[in-house]
């Protein structure tokens, strides 16, 4: 029986990942997790905001949305990070993210979410910054952007690429803790935003990078046919990073499995679907 995902998310509560499957069943990822599939067919669009694609469009496997250009306009016609809704009455938290050494973002969330958004971006550790209405969140957010010189967005490879090398807690904090004591100390602040203590709260456990092994290879896309198979080792973000049965260790954006019909496949089967070659610094692509 084939499924179709609907990508991996971080329940509020648990800091457990799970895959959502369309039809609302989920597969927990703990870590040891053995998990094998084999895409099947072509991956199409899966539409906009709950409604199925009109034009039943087949998208590019290395997309990491799975959207056609139409539907993908309309679903960020009513997002916040598009900037496209300005009187959202919700309460938004500002926030900085670390995900490796001199790798530090801001950004914004509403704060009902809680620490959901940065544990979809895979961050390492976190502070929350300060909190007040969308519009007051978002001119701040600028402003630190600015003032400080750190990004909005960070790639997802150089993520990846520094997860086996973190430096201690300890360190990760400081780094961090630096940036929020500049921030707070800035002028020109929205003033119906409330500044809030440094507090680091860090992921690493969470997302099993405690003694993680350097991947060897990084799937480009999946391909009619193709299987992915191994054991959960760490999951951050989007990214699963599987153990295979001859030792490697392959990174899967987990994205990149929506829009396709998934059929099971067993823990021993590896992976043959096309991949990115990271062992050894070296970078190609190939099948692992």
């Amino acid at each position: 029986m084939a499924w179709r995902c609907a990508g991996l998310s971080w329940p509020r509560g648990t800091r457990i990942p799970v895959l959502a499957w369309e039809g609302g069943r989920v597969s927990p990822l703990t870590v040891g997790k053995e998990l094998g599939f084999r895409a099947e067919g072509e991956r199409s669009c899966v539409g906009a905001r709950g409604n199925p694609c009109p034009l039943g469009a087949v998208v590019a496997g290395r997309a990491t949305q799975a959207r056609c250009a139409e539907c993908a306009r309309l679903d960020r016609a009513h997002s916040v990070a598009a900037d496209t809704i300005a009187d959202d009455p919700r309460t938004y938290r500002v926030y900085l993210a670390w995900f490796g050494p001199q790798m530090v973002k801001v950004g914004i969330t509403a704060e009902e979410r809680g620490p959901a958004r940065l544990l979809e971006q895979g961050a390492v550790v976190f502070s929350w910054l300060g909190r007040g209405p969308l519009m007051a969140a978002r001119r701040t957010e600028e402003l630190l952007r600015s003032a400080l010189g750190v990004p909005d967005r960070i790639p997802y490879a150089a993520k990846r690429a520094v997860r086996a090398a973190m430096p201690g807690a300890a360190e990760r904090a400081a780094e961090i803790g630096e940036l929020h004591r500049r921030a707070v100390a800035l002028a020109g602040w929205a003033e119906s935003l409330e500044r809030l203590d440094f507090e680091a709260v860090d992921h690493a456990e969470v997302f099993g990078l405690d003694a993680l092994p350097a991947a060897t290879a990084v799937v480009r896309e999946l391909a009619d046919g193709g299987v992915v198979a191994g054991r959960v080792v760490a999951a951050a973000g989007p990214d699963l990073h599987l153990g295979t049965a001859d030792d490697g260790l392959v990174v899967l954006d987990t994205r990149l499995m929506t829009g396709w019909s998934l059929l099971g496949a067993g823990p021993g089967e590896g992976v043959t679907v096309p991949v990115l070659d990271v062992a050894g610094g070296a970078v190609q692509d190939g099948l692992f």
